[in-house]
């Protein structure tokens, strides 16, 4: 009778726990991909209640201004050029194959869309607009798109509510407000992002602030080149002004790219590594993490 009542108490006390891990996981999900404001969002424009602005027909010719993009061949982007018709557009096929007909391609398909974004940076750089959006490939999507950070995950609403005079002001803007994940104080010590990592992307660049001569051993001052935390909200969708691109000369990006090429990560992996650290190539701090309310007000307009 004793046993059964241990292992009834034993179970009993590890369902709770699972409960409860899952609770928590549940409710970070619920914050990162934003949902009440979906849910909310999605009966307004089913239903017509009202809270999505209509936008009258562009008629005009594209602006001092583009979007940078990654895409695989099988992948749909025509609605950049449909609804987004006031932005130039670069997009970049990253698997084409033998016989297929895309006007831009990439050195090699590594690195996610770092190597699009690159490669677009190092193959205009004398030429560039004054505003450059990079973007992902999808437009929207409740799983897809979970990381554009507008009700409906809409990057088409991304763009246009945002304030290119904030992105010229900042020079570097993030498309992602919310710091679920990427700016939680658990999530700057980078797991991506090690100190071996750092030093081996920025080495030789021109905005690196120590020099290393292939030492086994590093000195202290060495090691305080590679910071202590890392942080920026995810997920590489972000905008940058003429002169934020130019901060670093043509051979920086060069130098990235080749990183990128040569690096033993996986495509995965070595994306990754972009991802949390085009704040800094652009001239912001290791922990780059505007406050939320304010980050909405600034670049969307939402104040």
């Amino acid at each position: 009778m004793r046993w059964a009542f241990r292992f009834a108490l034993s179970a009993s006390l590890l369902l709770i726990i699972l409960l409860l891990l899952l609770k928590t996981h549940l409710e970070d999900l619920w914050d990162q991909y934003n949902v009440t404001s979906y849910i909310e969002s999605s009966y307004d424009k089913s239903f017509g209640h009202g809270g999505m602005r209509s936008h009258p027909p562009f008629r005009g010719e594209p602006g001092d201004k583009v979007i940078i993009m990654a895409k695989l061949e099988k992948e749909d982007t025509n609605w950049v050029t449909e609804s987004l018709p006031d932005w130039q557009s670069a997009i970049y096929t990253v698997n084409p194959t033998s016989n297929a007909s895309a006007a831009l391609t990439t050195p090699m398909n590594k690195g996610h869309e770092a190597m699009a974004y690159l490669s677009y940076i190092i193959d205009n750089y004398d030429d560039l607009p004054s505003t450059l959006v990079f973007l992902h490939s999808h437009r929207d999507g409740f799983f897809a798109g979970w990381h554009t950070d507008t009700p409906l995950h809409d990057n088409v609403d991304a763009l246009r509510s945002l304030q290119l005079p904030f992105v010229q002001q900042s020079g570097y803007v993030n498309l992602r407000c919310n710091w679920n994940p990427g700016c939680l104080e658990p999530h700057r010590h980078n797991a991506h992002v090690t100190p071996q990592v750092w030093r081996d992307v920025f080495a030789g660049t021109s905005r690196e602030t120590c020099s290393f001569h292939g030492h086994k051993e590093m000195g202290e001052e060495e090691k305080q080149c590679a910071p202590n935390q890392v942080g920026a909200a995810c997920c590489a969708q972000f905008a940058v002004s003429k002169e934020a691109v130019r901060f670093r000369p043509l051979s920086d990006y060069t130098h990235f790219r080749d990183w990128i090429v040569e690096t033993e990560k996986s495509d995965a992996k070595s994306g990754r590594v972009m991802e949390f650290l085009w704040h800094v190539i652009f001239g912001k701090k290791a922990v780059h993490c505007p406050a939320e309310e304010k980050c909405y007000c600034d670049v969307y307009g939402q104040c």
